[in-house]
């Protein structure tokens, strides 16, 4: 009995130590910048696993983002949200996001290096295989995962969650050699309509390997419990949660992510 008893306890402590872990990681990238990022893994898995990096609505690298990160561990990925805007900086206030987004966004080379900093900074994770990359943004961090597929970034597969569709710096025909997958509600008033028409175009010319789910009725941010609450006031943008589209694109997700690392 009391050997019984002593081996549930070994267990149950086993237990209790096997948890998701994380720590902030401290880097630069190539422009200079002082950057922060938030990475998360299960110690319960041994060895390396993919990765998946998480990028930042426009409010900055805040608990949202951090919160995908950890999820994405116990999902079992080496996961890192990481920081576009310098120092870990974020926003409740629209003024002041719009003011961090344009900023960051003025010169597509910092932004790239920004984005390659935080790649590379999740490749070099004991527990990441470098081999397997993939990375899922939103809003803001939507429109730079596309921007690194369209740019031939080395990674398996990008995902993005009511992003932005327009850029700068358009694909031409072979740049993308990672699969794509595309979450946008359908009542987006932020993304336009010719801007869905645009980027489909775009896709198509450049023999992109994508998909894209338009979700009847989600708003903007459909994916953010918090979008109710940051969508109300003065200046406020057109965003509003919906469960059943956050949940429907994150079941998405991971069916995206198990078929692109294999």
């Amino acid at each position: 009995m009391r050997f019984c008893i002593a081996l549930v306890m070994m267990c149950m402590a086993g237990l209790a130590q096997a948890a998701i872990k994380t720590e902030t990681i401290h880097y630069k990238s190539a422009d200079g910048t002082q950057l922060v990022g938030y990475y998360a893994y299960d110690d319960a898995i041994k060895g390396q696993r993919p990765g998946v990096l998480v990028v930042h609505e426009w409010w900055g690298l805040n608990d949202y983002a951090k919160g995908r990160a950890r999820e994405l561990a116990a999902l079992g990925y080496s996961a890192m949200a990481v920081d576009m805007y310098g120092k870990g900086k974020n926003t409740e206030h629209p003024k002041d996001a719009m003011s961090f987004m344009m900023e960051a966004m003025k010169n597509s080379t910092s932004a790239a290096q920004r984005f390659d900093a935080g790649l590379a900074q999740l490749k070099k994770q004991p527990q990441t295989n470098p081999a397997k990359i993939a990375a899922i943004g939103y809003c803001f961090g939507g429109g730079v995962v596309l921007d690194a597929a369209r740019r031939g970034d080395p990674l398996v597969g990008v995902v993005s969650f009511h992003g932005m569709l327009a850029t700068k710096t358009p694909a031409t025909p072979g740049s993308i050699k990672t699969k794509i997958l595309v979450e946008h509600g359908n009542s987006d008033t932020m993304v336009t309509q010719d801007s869905v028409v645009a980027f489909k175009s775009e896709m198509d010319k450049a023999g992109a390997d994508y998909k894209f789910v338009g979700i009847d009725g989600a708003k903007h941010g459909f994916s953010n419990p918090d979008a109710d609450r940051l969508g109300k006031g003065d200046g406020a943008p057109d965003i509003a949660y919906d469960k059943a589209a956050d949940q429907s694109s994150w079941a998405d997700m991971q069916a995206f992510l198990k078929k692109v690392f294999g």
